[in-house]
């Protein structure tokens, strides 16, 4: 039997660093080298030098690409997938220390000699010396370690199962990569007989509430949309204010009824998703100027569980209206109070009216023209786009206005949820008893992580009224963003994530809990794929 390069605690915890090493914040150039460096490192297996046709990368959009590496045991149909991200957030926060926020070894011993600047409860994880530190040490390339040390000992002892790895980009930001996956793993499973019975991602623990240091399984992940609305006034000069109506007025009352507003809050299986916040809020102007702002947006952050796009839509339109009524009521008062008159009461629209609206004044033509010309803008994302569509629709029918157009921004993430199925519960029961016995560690069973994570791509719901609410309302729907929904409801199978255990994602002090990462899960997740998969 060959030399095993990942096998053991020390390896593991070399080539996690290795990853850590690769800087690949999402959207920068070492993201879109990291695939190739990903599939340098898994041809040292012996298994994809021999099948180098199971070992691939792919387009996940026009300059990145994801991984798969697949093991196949000649004789098994059963399959699991194993996803994970490479992507990371930046790393601004670490200051001048930002150089050593992608050597864990370095950073951890810089720390431990220079520790006056670090929080209390990080100090004192620190200085146990259980913990190590850096940007993508906890989310997520710990994960990828495992997957791939996983992969390695598959392929060397021959376990009778197969393991598809996948690892993408840009999960931290649009999740352009599973999105684009998606299609790509029906096509595998058609080309290499396999027969998905799992997807497993092992996105880090996260905590549930401060001080919270318990471990977790999760049979589901939590879903996201958010829902963004764009306000138009009436345009004055500063000096008349009374001759127009600003939009962060209007906004103001939008916002107040949005953040903490219960009514988009659920409960599932004893858990609750958390209250909407504003997640921005502009004016569309990019100059100064002693014109009123009349063009302001905002975009609202909304969890689901079992909520669709359409039942999020039904209450951000209820909610708007309200809004739109008491901010016309209050303007229309201070306009009688000065003896003048209003410019008119604010209505509500959805994207799809005004664009309806659109096509009938215009053609399709012109409304085709005015998208091409926000597209033209690079530096705009894929949410500001969103806006200045609506924002150029609105601009050419100002007989609509004043009024709040409600829509869909990117990126949405449909919740998904495996609690009850058969294997998943055998998982859950496997891993609690195995840790307990093994470790005396308690598992916790979280029925949706609370991270967001690509799970949300697979075991989908499929089209339907929903989903086309999210269609309809999103302005760059399939020019630029779109969820392969019908693809997501063929991937059937259901989901788990199980990870390693951290604290601090996306702050500078990110950092894994080693113990559990190198030696524990590694142990529990070989035992769990050996006893419970064939």
């Amino acid at each position: 039997m060959p030399t095993l390069l990942w096998d053991s605690p020390e390896k593991l915890r070399a080539l996690l660093g290795e990853l850590v090493s690769w800087k690949s914040m999402t959207q920068t150039e070492g993201e879109r080298q990291f695939p190739m460096k990903l599939q340098s490192k898994l041809l040292q297996l012996d298994y994809f030098r021999k099948n180098p046709m199971h070992l691939s990368l792919h387009a996940a959009d026009t300059r990145r690409k994801f991984v798969t590496a697949l093991y196949k045991h000649p004789d098994a149909l059963k399959t699991i997938c194993l996803i994970s991200h490479f992507d990371t957030v930046s790393t601004e926060e670490y200051g001048e220390l930002e150089p050593l926020a992608t050597q864990p070894e370095e950073l951890t011993a810089y720390w431990l000699e220079q520790p006056n600047d670090l929080p209390e409860d990080a100090l004192e994880d620190l200085q146990s010396g259980l913990y190590l530190f850096g940007r993508g040490t906890m989310d997520m390339k710990m994960g990828l370690a495992l997957h791939m040390q996983l992969l390695e000992k598959a392929s060397v002892e021959k376990w009778p199962v197969n393991l598809l790895l996948l690892t993408v980009p840009d999960e931290e930001v649009n999740s352009a990569g599973m999105r684009a996956a998606v299609p790509k793993l029906l096509e595998m499973q058609n080309e290499f007989s396999l027969t998905f019975n799992l997807f497993l991602n092992s996105e880090p623990v996260f905590t549930q509430k401060p001080g919270d240091t318990a471990c977790k399984v999760y049979s589901g992940t939590i879903g996201k949309i958010m829902p963004g609305a764009l306000f138009y006034g009436r345009e004055t000069h500063a000096g008349e204010p009374f001759n127009g109506l600003t939009s962060p007025y209007i906004a103001s009352f939008l916002t107040r009824k949005m953040e903490w507003n219960p009514l988009f809050q659920e409960t599932v299986l004893g858990e609750t998703t958390p209250l909407p916040v504003t997640l921005q809020q502009k004016d569309l102007r990019l100059e100064y100027s002693t014109q009123t702002p009349y063009r302001s947006s905002a975009l609202y952050n909304v969890f689901t569980m079992k909520q669709t796009p359409q039942d999020i839509m039904d209450t951000f339109e209820q909610t708007a209206k309200i809004a739109a009524e008491e901010c016309s009521k209050a303007y229309q008062a201070v306009c009688r109070a000065n003896r003048v008159q209003a410019v008119g009461e604010v209505r509500v629209l959805r994207y799809e009216e005004l664009l309806r609206h659109s096509l009938e004044k215009f053609g399709e033509a012109f409304v085709e023209e005015m998208k091409a010309e926000v597209y033209a803008n690079e530096e705009w994302d894929d949410r500001e786009k969103s806006f200045r569509i609506a924002d150029k629709l609105i601009l050419q029918s100002q007989e609509l206005t004043p009024a709040i157009i409600l829509l869909f921004a990117p990126p949405f993430y449909p919740a998904v949820n495996s609690s009850g199925d058969d294997l998943v519960e055998k998982t859950v029961t496997f891993f609690t008893e195995l840790a307990q016995k093994e470790y005396e560690m308690p598992i916790e069973r979280v029925h949706y992580f609370n991270g967001i994570c690509d799970l949300s791509y697979v075991n989908g719901g499929g089209e339907g009224r929903g989903w086309q609410s999210f269609e309809r309302n999103t302005p760059v729907w399939k020019d630029v963003y779109s969820v392969p929904f019908a693809e997501m409801a063929a991937l059937r199978a259901p989901v788990i994530n199980i990870g390693p255990f951290g604290k601090d994602a996306h702050k500078r002090t990110e950092r894994l809990y080693m113990k559990h990462a190198f030696e524990q899960l590694p142990f529990l997740l070989e035992q769990w794929i050996k006893e419970i998969m064939p």
